[in-house]
């Protein structure tokens, strides 16, 4: 399996690196040294939307931003592993091979609800996650996802026509506006580059096309992990309402509201949104050390 070509001029790409763990060769970035992170970017998102958090994260943490099967660099091993669950499970063992123990899952929109899916395969310490999408869509992304997702199931070729339409700086411009955030010229390019990546296309429509909430939903009153939920009023996308919802059925979340920011809130205001997920990981109780630990009945 070949390794994508990683642009030379991508957010961290000293620290880029390809691991194959079936079924796909994962693009990992691993920065940083301390408690580790790991960090789950949204549909149609890759790891350059870290990149306003890392300087401040990585000062206190290592940090692990993955990219998911078939957007941004990682490679898809498996079309029918794009769903929710099985994301999920192919991260978890990710994770084993790579002996990492992550103190916190850290996801962006989509990427919130496989963190807290993956934190019931591989339980972390923590859930952070931003703008969850624990709910539908809505704005551009509410009517767009589904209608793309039922034509990529019967023609394929969707996917070409969506990256040549979508693919230009307008567009992208466009698209970005109607999620209430403000991005710059910088972080604007970065996403023109993927939506002129058909691998990339192809893979997040196939992700929307496999997307189903209903089983994480109904088990949220039984979430035991300490979860911090961000949301930005301005979300244009996921309205902030699905993460208080959510918070008030879960017995360890918290909600908290950013006023005047939107959908993409950590790549428009990271100096708002670091702070408090420093302050949240340093309320957390300290880890078990291994010989308080007692083995499993």
């Amino acid at each position: 399996m070949q390794a994508p070509v990683i642009p030379a001029d991508w957010p961290n790409r000293n620290a880029s690196r390809h691991v194959f763990c079936a079924p796909h060769l994962w693009h990992v970035q691993e920065i940083g040294s301390g408690p580790t992170l790991l960090m789950i970017h949204g549909a149609g998102g890759a790891s350059h939307s870290w990149r306003g958090l890392v300087p401040v994260l990585a000062d206190h943490y290592h940090l692990v931003i993955v990219d998911l099967p078939g957007q941004g660099f990682t490679r898809l091993g498996a079309r029918h592993r794009c769903g929710l669950d099985t994301m999920a499970e192919d991260l978890a063992r990710l994770i084993r091979q790579e002996a990492w123990t992550p103190m916190a899952y850290i996801g962006h929109s989509a990427g919130a609800a496989i963190a807290l899916r993956l934190s019931e395969l591989a339980p972390p310490r923590a859930v952070i996650g931003l703008n969850a999408a624990l709910g539908q869509f809505e704005g551009v992304a509410g009517w767009l996802f589904p209608i793309m997702a039922k034509l990529l199931a019967a023609a394929p070729f969707v996917a070409q026509i969506f990256s040549r339409l979508a693919g230009n700086p307008a567009k992208v411009a466009s698209l970005l506006a109607s999620t209430g955030s403000t991005i710059d010229a910088t972080g604007q390019a970065l996403y023109l580059q993927l939506l002129r990546m058909l691998s990339h296309v192809d893979a997040t429509l196939a992700m929307m096309a496999q997307w189903t909430l209903e089983g994480l939903l109904d088990r949220l009153p039984q979430q035991t992990t300490p979860c911090l939920l961000i949301t930005a009023a301005n979300d244009r996308a996921v309205p902030p309402a699905k993460s208080s919802n959510a918070a008030a059925r879960m017995p360890h979340a918290r909600w908290h509201d950013v006023p005047g920011l939107g959908h993409l809130l950590h790549e428009e205001a990271p100096q708002i949104v670091a702070p408090l997920i420093l302050d949240f990981l340093t309320t957390l109780p300290p880890a078990p050390a291994p010989g308080d630990m007692k083995a499993s009945p």
